[in-house]
């Protein structure tokens, strides 16, 4: 479902996590910072937000927001309880995982104000809901049978495995040769080779889509740029007309999870 290509290293953003990051790309002076696209130096175009690896500076959370008090057993079941009963993802997607996979990403709805903060996790779980469809789904639907539509062979430095499906998975659902391969990278897990571990490792699948939001999505919606730029980063093709019901479903669930946190949407909904 993964459809937002990869032009010129754009959209390889990675943030830095102490004791997860494991690229190889940069073989960077301890001095020196490896920035996000895989380059050497110091200032905050390589130690900023987007810093990969080696002394980053990423700034501060900037509330101290208690996520496990907004994303409460109740809100999160609630989701849970709208998927069909024989649902293979009731089971596998628990809140005490999420809140677990949480404290490696402190800067998750942190930024900005309360208010702020509780956007970004109902934008969150806006996406999720309709990615798996109220936690249903671990995999895409028929994803052996698109098997190969996921392999991007111009992202040479991300090779397919030829045995290997890098279809839907995981809450965000996970998808594309390079999506497995850097989030692999970031990880810890071989991305390129074992893609399956996201549908069967709960707390990997949680990773994921967590190290994918911080990756594509959080600096954006944080900068205020809107719900309009998380659709975008999730599904570009939805954004340019190829499936404007999708992007009205995401904009029902971010608005009906809003006002559940008592919070008003923001601007900027619709890409």
């Amino acid at each position: 479902m993964k459809t937002t290509l990869l032009l010129a290293g754009i959209f390889l953003v990675g943030i830095f996590l102490p004791g997860l990051v494991t690229s190889q790309k940069c073989n960077c002076p301890p001095n020196e910072c490896c920035s996000k696209y895989g380059y050497c130096g110091t200032g905050d175009a390589y130690c900023g937000k987007d810093c990969r690896r080696g002394p980053c500076s990423l700034p501060a959370p900037t509330n101290n927001a208690d996520v496990s008090s907004i994303v409460t057993s109740a809100f999160f079941n609630g989701i849970v309880a709208k998927s069909v009963g024989n649902c293979p993802g009731r089971s596998f997607y628990t809140r005490d995982v999420f809140l677990k996979v949480i404290g490696d990403y402190p800067h998750f709805g942190r930024s900005g104000s309360i208010a702020d903060s509780k956007r970004e996790i109902a934008a969150f779980f806006a996406h999720v809901t309709h990615e798996t469809g109220y936690f249903c789904h671990i995999e895409e639907i028929n994803g052996p049978s698109k098997a190969r539509e996921y392999c991007n062979t111009t992202i040479t430095q991300y090779p397919c495995n030829p045995n290997k499906g890098y279809y839907g998975r995981g809450p965000i659902q996970l998808s594309w040769n390079y999506n497995y391969g850097e989030a692999g990278e970031n990880l810890g897990f071989d991305g390129l080779n074992n893609p399956e571990i996201v549908a069967k490792d709960q707390v990997v699948s949680f990773k994921t889509a967590l190290w994918f939001w911080m990756d594509k999505c959080h600096w954006d919606f944080a900068s205020g740029k809107g719900f309009s730029a998380t659709i975008r980063a999730i599904n570009q093709k939805e954004c340019d007309n190829g499936n404007p019901g999708a992007v009205t479903s995401r904009i029902g669930y971010y608005r009906d999870y809003c006002n559940q946190f008592g919070v008003e949407t923001g601007t900027n909904l619709r890409c």
